[in-house]
């Protein structure tokens, strides 16, 4: 199948107590863009309409996570108030525990694991926002 969907604002639903700014919506798309079109396993950082790190061709999330935040801290970019974008949805809360011990502050992806809410109860402990796509960006 040919992945021809581009998520906007009208396709994101928020489900966490902490809702994404403008700003960091913006940055949210930005940062879902970019994670359509990169190898799976894909994690994707953005900030100001500028990727500060990927992490892509990862046999998991987890390990491509952490090859963003390495990535990005190598080349000098702060994450602090970044956003994650993820191609697919995370069936444990471990990569946005990771994020958010880098300074990750929103987080996109598609939604649909039987264990979203593990991830939704992290976010909401810890004040992040979180946005559903309903689509899955997976490339192999």
């Amino acid at each position: 199948d040919t992945d021809k969907k581009m998520e906007t604002l009208e396709d994101l639903n928020p489900v966490t107590n902490a809702k994404a700014n403008e700003d960091q919506l913006r940055d949210l798309i930005f940062a879902n863009k970019l994670v359509k079109h990169l190898k799976s396993n894909t994690i994707v950082l953005a900030r100001d309409n500028q990727l500060l790190g990927m992490g892509c061709g990862q046999t998991s999330r987890v390990d491509a996570a952490q090859q963003a935040i390495k990535k990005a801290l190598h080349f000098g970019f702060e994450l602090d108030g970044a956003v994650m974008a993820s191609d697919a949805f995370f069936p444990f809360p471990d990569c946005v525990e990771i994020a958010h011990k880098a300074g990750i502050k929103a987080v996109i992806q598609p939604g649909g694991s039987i264990k979203d809410q593990l991830s939704i109860d992290y976010c909401n402990a810890n004040n992040l926002a979180m946005v559903f796509t309903g689509t899955r960006h997976f490339k192999h």
